[in-house]
Parts: C-alpha cells; structure tokens; sequence
C-alpha cells in the first residue's frame, strides 16, 4: 500500500514516497513501482555516455511483519546463492579477509563496520550490535541503541563509500523495531537482498535480547528509510521488459516467493551447500 498521494508530489524536487506493507516481497515491490512512477529524472556518477537519467525518490518503506509471506520477489537480483553469501557477509562476515584497500580490494564490509569498527585512537575495535545487545536488554525501552558505519575519515572522496549509514534499534512491548538509514539505494538490484539481510540482523539482536532478558521478544516493524532509492537508466530496458512486463502478466503469487515453499527451502539448502564448498576452497588455497 503506497500511502503517499499522488497529488502531494506534484512539484516536489525529490518526491518523497511512504509506502507501507505487511511483506517484504511486496513491501519490495511496491517501492519500486513507486520509484517508477514518481520518481525524479536525475543524472548518477556511474552513467555511461547514451544512459537515460535515473528515476530517484526517497523512499521511507515500512514492513509490518517482516517474515511474513511472501518474504521474497522473484525478480531478486542474482540468485538464491548470491542471496545467500550476502546475508552471510552481513551477519557472520565471511568476506572481512576481503577489506584490504591498500592492496585495491574491498574498502569496508558491513560486518565490519558494524561488528568491528574501528577509529584513530581506540585500541580495540567496537562491536557496536553487542554494545546494542547490552543496550537493550539493560533497558528495552531505550532510544540510544544504535549502530553506524560512516568513517568520515576514510569515507569522504573514495570511489565506493559506504550506502548503509546506521541501523536504530527500539523495543515495544515484545516487538523489536529497527530502522535502518541508507543514503543511497539501487531500488531494481540490491534493495531487496539488502532489506532481506538486514532482517535476519534484525531477527539476530531479538534473539540474543531474548535470551539475556529470559523472555521473547519478537521481530517487529522494519523501516527502510532511503534518501536516494533509485532505478539506474543503464537497466531501464531490461526492467521495463521483465519487472513492469511481470506486473502487468502476472499474478502476486506468481511474482513472489514464500521462504516456507518446500522448492524453495531446497534452492536455499542447496545454494548454503554450494557456497560452503566455496569458502572451504577460499580457506584452502588463499583464493
């Protein structure tokens, strides 16, 4: 349900659109269409000579239920494996060993600037979800729990700064709600396994607060608020002919994915196989 009318965003500069849904397969969906459909042309620092202007909006999406069916969208970007090292380089970081910039390699994961964050003058680096964890389960109620990942330091002017700014944490009555801010978001072919990721984060932290406070403490709402949630002009064709061509022929159930699916457990079981054989080669040889 988008609940922004359209006549309040005429004459915006950048329209800013509050969408709201029980799913995220929807909730994924529907901001898209949306960035479609009202969304600002505007040129990128990525665009190649002939790309059409992106369309941008900002976005402030709110999922109700976050592991509510259909928890995901067949137009997922990639694959079930490709889903599934992301969620893994969020929440266990697999791929820290990957963050050498010096050697040209990755400048910063999100597990490690969430799980590891480091700064000039501190001697050890700062868990900030455990500092969130203590939080919470100290006072549930409490406004600070919070973690970010701009290094300004090291952020400002490198090629590929980081899009996740930070993630707010609150309890209400046995529910966690978390925010997450994100300064720049690729609607079309990385919002969603970024919102999927960021809910198993999401679902981690009520599972560890569970524990320290010795009862259970639910995955509530999940906000996704976006300052540029954007559909690049280099894939407008591709997305006009698959994504808005689904919409038109399709139905919800033939668009979407329930994660309880018995076809799709086994994808997922079979991508897990497929990408711990790949880590035990990277373990194995360096590569």
């Amino acid at each position: 349900m988008i609940v922004t009318p359209r006549s309040a965003l005429r004459g915006m500069t950048l329209p800013h659109v509050q969408v709201v849904s029980r799913s995220l397969g929807r909730g994924w969906e529907e901001s898209v269409k949306a960035c479609w459909d009202y969304g600002v042309r505007i040129p990128t620092q990525y665009d190649k000579v002939g790309d059409p202007y992106s369309r941008d909006i900002a976005l402030s999406l709110t999922i109700l239920d976050p592991f509510a069916q259909p928890r995901l969208h067949r137009d997922l970007p990639g694959g079930f494996e490709d889903l599934e090292i992301y969620r893994r380089e969020v929440l266990d970081g697999v791929h820290d060993h990957w963050v050498d910039p010096e050697s040209g390699k990755w400048q910063y994961t999100y597990h490690e600037r969430l799980f590891a964050f480091s700064c000039p003058g501190l001697d050890e680096p700062v868990n900030q979800i455990e500092y969130v964890i203590d939080a919470l389960t100290e006072a549930p109620h409490t406004r600070r729990a919070q973690a970010t990942t701009w290094k300004p330091w090291e952020d400002a002017g490198i090629d590929d700064p980081a899009c996740l700014q930070s993630f707010w944490f609150r309890i209400f009555g046995d529910r966690l709600v978390m925010r997450c801010r994100i300064r720049s978001n690729d609607a079309y072919k990385a919002a969603l396994m970024n919102i999927y990721a960021f809910t198993e984060l999401q679902k981690l932290v009520a599972e560890r607060v569970s524990e320290r406070l010795g009862r259970l403490i639910r995955v509530g709402q999940y906000d996704h608020i976006a300052d540029s949630f954007h559909i690049y002009g280099s894939y407008f064709e591709e997305f006009t002919k698959r994504f808005l061509g689904n919409l038109k022929k399709k139905t919800v159930a033939e668009r979407t994915y329930r994660t309880d699916d018995p076809d799709v457990i086994q994808w997922m079981t079979d991508a897990s196989k497929m990408i711990d054989a790949k880590l035990e080669h990277e373990r194995a040889t360096g590569r």
